[in-house]
């Protein structure tokens, strides 16, 4: 390598300079910037009390109910944190202590480091070696990802002289090793708090007109409970800030399954503090009982699983979430949630906790995940020329990313308003799967720390749609005085409606995979338009390509009887009976430095429908850190099968698979038939390569 790579451009992880290890994060194949908090830092010691003491013999103030519950978080003059830190961490009774963190150019979104780290070695390293490396940078093996070969967390001992980050850093360097990413955490934050006068009634299920009511902008649930209401069988799991258990639309025989308190570490997930009202009204959206009673869920009799999360995400608590879910038998997994940062791209292990959800939950049919798009008008994963933020906090072309959301495995929905137009709050781009009625309100990124409510620019212009009428937390203690409120909404309200309908298709049809539901409920979407500008924007993406789907809608507005009636009527899944394959076997030169790439070209003229699917590639190449590799389907879907990521190999031979390569699903269901691309890229000058062969296998 020549060229000297920057954090930026990801480019060239040998180059790390050492001033740099310690403010790059290795994160999802990307390297992201980080920026001390100055004033803060985070201890875990032996015991809370142990932790609370040492306010009283440094000078350091203890910041209450601040930080992730197994860290207590301390503010400390600039001047003396170093100081202070290495003294506390010499202490007996102090575990690990280290500086706060936080994306650079987002301000509020702290990151906290714990003492793990995950490791992805090459399928060549021996457990010799593997040794000899935790030993050298004083690390300690506690359990391998079973869904990753040769992958393994590790903790920190007492003879690492480093923190994740520098360690990490360190090690990407190193000939055989393919991924390491520390274990930070991150603030969960809800995608939607409340703020909107009432409403009145549940027009989104069934309506036959009214005042700010277009024809078809509910989801026809009348019309699919005359096929199915639900089933105790199917459980749907709505992971939150808590149920209140004790509302009478969560009462009936079999309702409540495998509950679980993350934050209380029991088994009585309700809310019992303030503020903590958005479970009980996501559950009210999709599984509320039809007792004669208040309101109904779009899948009433299904079950309830109410998971009350701790308000913090890393890679342990997401590992927790899920695995709890999966194993204990959720159906559907409903999050209203996502990180509080623009830019968070999941960790190895936090992809491989819902992948696992998705293809093993089930009996390896798979659970159906649905994660709210978020509510900041802004791109799932994509740029924005940002201007007019408080303080200046985020200005110029920013990059977002929602993290889960971006997830193949997810479904991810957004959210449109009782008018059939796009609600102008709700998050869009590729990865949305469907859309869903709720409410319509100014954008608000939720990000509190960073000091403002809504997202600039301002809207000027009145914004028409009804609320969302749902279950609350009883007595006085929820949103509104009653146990119900009118005035929820958002992508947190769009995401259990689907979820509830997933359910719904489910009780239909159990035998049908995770994939095969998020099918059917994008194939039976309706086709909502919305021909107007975004008008905080500008934006016009409320109309359809040529493939069936838009950035703001995916393929359409959920619609529960053409679901559930597609569901009955579809066969079990079929496995694949036979092959097609083609391969292009002439060594080829990449071109240096050049965005286009080569792209190389097969044709399969068999139109069956693609079950499974399998890529192999060979490249040789002086710098394979350099180089992504792309499938391109004849439709147009573009799948990135290698990052940059490889570092100093100079040889690549690799067998991509849906096990592996878990975006290629996108691909199951399309026609085999057609022009086939693998395009190569090498992104930085002069070193250079060849792709020796490439071959292409489909199962239908």
């Amino acid at each position: 390598m020549t060229n000297q790579p920057t954090p930026e451009n990801g480019a060239g992880n040998a180059k790390i300079s050492a001033e740099n290890r310690g403010s790059i994060l290795q994160r999802g194949g990307e390297e992201l910037l980080l920026e001390k908090v100055d004033d803060r830092f985070a201890v875990n010691a032996t015991s809370k009390e142990a932790a609370w003491d040492l306010a009283n013999h440094f000078p350091a103030e203890r910041k209450v109910g601040m930080a992730p519950p197994k860290l207590t978080e301390f503010m400390v003059d600039p001047a003396q944190s170093d100081q202070v830190m290495q003294e506390i961490r010499a202490l007996d009774q102090v575990n690990y202590a280290s500086h706060i963190y936080q994306f650079k150019d987002n301000p509020g979104s702290q990151v906290y480091l714990t003492n793990q780290i995950t490791i992805q070695f090459a399928p060549q390293v021996n457990a010799d070696t593997i040794a000899a490396i935790s030993q050298e940078f004083g690390l300690e093996q506690v359990k391998p990802i079973s869904s990753i070969p040769n992958t393994f967390v590790f903790q920190l001992t007492a003879s690492a002289t480093e923190n994740p980050v520098k360690i990490a850093n360190r090690l990407i360097t190193r000939q055989g090793i393919l991924t390491v990413e520390p274990n930070i955490i991150v603030r969960q934050q809800s995608h939607y708090r409340p703020q909107d006068s009432l409403y009145s009634k549940q027009w989104y299920l069934n309506h036959s007109g009214g005042s700010d009511l277009a024809s078809g902008s509910h989801v026809f649930a009348e019309q699919a409970w005359e096929m199915t209401r639900g089933s105790r069988a199917i459980a749907v799991a709505i992971m939150d800030d808590g149920v209140d258990l004790n509302h009478p639309d969560f009462q009936g025989l079999g309702k409540i399954v495998a509950p679980r308190d993350f934050k209380g570490k029991d088994f009585l997930p309700t809310p019992d503090e303030t503020n903590e009202d958005h479970g009980t009204a996501c559950a009210g959206v999709a599984v509320a009982e039809e007792n004669g009673y208040g309101v109904v869920g779009a899948a009433p009799e299904c079950a309830l699983m109410p998971i009350r999360t701790t308000g913090f995400l890393d890679d342990e608590t997401i590992e927790e979430l899920f695995g709890w879910a999966a194993d204990r038998g959720a159906s559907v997994i409903s999050c209203s949630w996502g990180p509080s940062a623009v830019y968070y791209p999941p960790s190895l292990r936090q992809k491989a906790a819902i992948t696992r959800a998705a293809t093993a939950g089930r009996d390896g049919k798979g659970c159906v995940i649905v994660f709210a798009a978020g509510n900041a008008n802004r791109p799932t994963n994509g740029t924005v020329n940002e201007s007019g933020w408080q303080n200046n906090a985020i200005s110029g072309a920013t990059k977002w990313l929602g993290g889960f959301t971006a997830h193949p495995d997810v479904i991810a929905v957004s959210a449109c308003t009782s008018l059939n137009k796009k609600a102008a709050y709700s998050n869009w781009g590729a990865e949305i799967s469907v859309c869903a009625p709720s409410n319509n309100a100014p954008p608000g990124l939720g990000l509190p720390n960073l000091g403002y409510v809504y997202t600039p620019p301002q809207i000027r212009v009145p914004l028409r749609g009804l609320g969302v009428f749902t279950a609350d937390r009883v007595e006085d203690r929820g949103y509104d005085r009653t146990n119900f409120t009118s005035g929820f909404g958002g992508t947190s309200s769009a995401c259990p409606l689907v979820a509830g309908v997933a359910a719904l298709v489910l009780s239909a049809n159990p035998e049908l995979t995770a994939q095969e539901v998020r099918q059917i409920l994008q194939q039976t979407a309706d086709k909502i338009i919305d021909t107007d500008a975004d008008p905080q924007l500008g934006l016009r993406k409320g109309t359809y390509e040529s493939n069936g789907r838009c950035d703001w809608f995916g393929y359409g507005k959920v619609n529960a009887a053409k679901a559930v009636q597609a569901a009955v009527q579809r066969r079990s899944p079929l496995s694949s009976t036979r092959s097609v394959s083609a391969q292009v076997l002439t060594p080829t030169a990449i071109p240096d430095s050049n965005a286009s790439g080569l792209i190389s070209v097969l044709q399969i003229n068999d139109s069956a429908t693609i079950r499974d699917i399998q890529i192999s590639v060979g490249i040789d190449h002086t710098y394979l850190g350099d180089i992504e590799v792309s499938l391109i389907s004849p439709v147009g879907t573009v799948i990135l099968l290698q990052g940059r990521t490889l570092g100093r190999r100079t040889q690549l031979q690799a067998v991509y698979t849906v096990q592996t390569t878990p975006t290629l699903r996108r691909l199951l269901g399309q026609s085999a038939g057609g022009r086939w691309q693998l395009r190569v890229v090498d992104v930085i000058a002069n070193d250079t390569g060849t792709l020796n062969f490439w071959k292409l296998t489909l199962g239908v």
